[in-house]
């Protein structure tokens, strides 16, 4: 009995050791890959349209500040796509971008390179002219530009993607060639103005002047006119020269400003004397108008008198007659000391 228990155990331990701890383990569900049929040619399209628009990619998104070129199986459409969503023929048709936005040229030499650089920045070279007399000149100058975006398709068309190296550089060198070398190096600084309005005038008549208008010029702008080193000392000479001039001619017209000065204050003496002594010959010559015989035989009484009057103190004293009469007498009076020793040795 006890063996059959044993055994009993034994198997019923087996089991659980085959099963996984005594519980089973459920079994995933089958899938039929198998497609055959209709089936599984709808599910073959499917994923063929869906692999096709991954990798052609039948749309395109533009920008604003951009136009699309739609190019059907080699040749370009005659008119530009606007920025939005534009859908297109996988391999038939390719939609080419374009940049509309404002767009600049610099001339330069100058040793700060990168920084004159960036989106929608090109850099070249300053511009080598050779002036009236064969000196060479660099000039420095900056365009701004920008593509016509009504006739961009058409502009792409006839000069293609590097248009602005057919259009904007060579007109811009060939018109400062053109203007700079009518001018000797030594003006070129004192007609910067002319000259800049010159070439302006001169690059924007000839852009504009091109078929279908493809560029839109914004500003020409002349930055720097580098002159050879001679040049440059003669001129800085020149000016030295000039300076020195002009501080003679300011000495000159001070020391005439001084003189102006000076012979003005005289002359104002001179007249101030002048006014004085007409005004004291009129007052003399209104108290001779009024020296009257009368009014002198008055005046002679009156000076009698004092004098009758003073030898009643003073009977030492001495009167001498003058000739003539309009001065009545000289009274001397012989009481002081001096006086008296005066009288003494006559």
């Amino acid at each position: 009995m006890a063996s059959d228990m044993n055994d009993y155990f034994n198997k019923k331990k087996k089991e659980e050791q085959k099963s996984g701890g005594g519980f089973s383990a459920p079994k995933p569900p089958k899938i039929d890959l198998n497609l055959n049929g209709r089936k599984a040619g709808i599910f073959w399209v499917v994923g063929g349209i869906l692999l096709l628009l991954v990798l052609a990619k039948p749309f395109v998104i533009i920008n604003e500040g951009e136009r699309g070129i739609l190019s059907t199986n080699g040749k370009y459409s005659d008119q530009s796509l606007l920025p939005g969503l534009h859908f297109l023929i996988p391999i038939i048709q390719k939609v080419y971008i374009v940049d509309t936005k404002v767009r600049i040229i610099n001339y330069t030499d100058s040793t700060d390179r990168g920084a004159a650089t960036g989106e929608g920045i090109l850099l070249k070279p300053s511009i080598t002219v050779l002036d009236k007399r064969g000196l060479p000149v660099a000039i420095d100058l900056t365009v701004q530009y920008r593509l016509n975006a009504q006739l961009a398709a058409q502009t792409i068309s006839n000069w293609g993607f590097s248009w602005e190296d057919k259009i904007i550089d060579p007109v811009a060198r060939d018109i400062v060639r053109n203007v700079v070398g009518q001018y000797e190096a030594e003006v070129l600084p004192i007609m910067r103005n002319t000259i800049a309005t010159q070439i302006e005038a001169g690059i924007r008549k000839s852009v504009q002047g091109q078929k279908n208008s493809p560029a839109e010029l914004e500003s020409i702008q002349l930055r720097e006119i580098i002159l050879p080193a001679k040049v440059k000392e003669q001129i800085e000479r020149v000016q030295v020269a000039k300076q020195e001039v002009e501080r003679a001619q300011q000495e000159v017209e001070r020391a005439k400003q001084d003189a102006i000065k000076k012979e003005t204050e005289a002359q104002g003496v001179a007249n101030a004397l002048t006014i004085e002594a007409q005004a004291q010959a009129k007052a003399n010559q209104l108290i001779a108008n009024s020296l009257t015989p009368g009014l002198l035989k008055l005046e002679q009484i009156k000076m009698q008198g004092k004098f009758n009057e003073a030898l009643k103190e003073n009977k030492d004293a001495k009167i001498f007659l003058t000739p003539g009469g309009s001065t009545p007498n000289i009274w001397v009076d012989m009481k002081t000391e001096h006086t008296q020793k005066i009288s003494s040795k006559e």
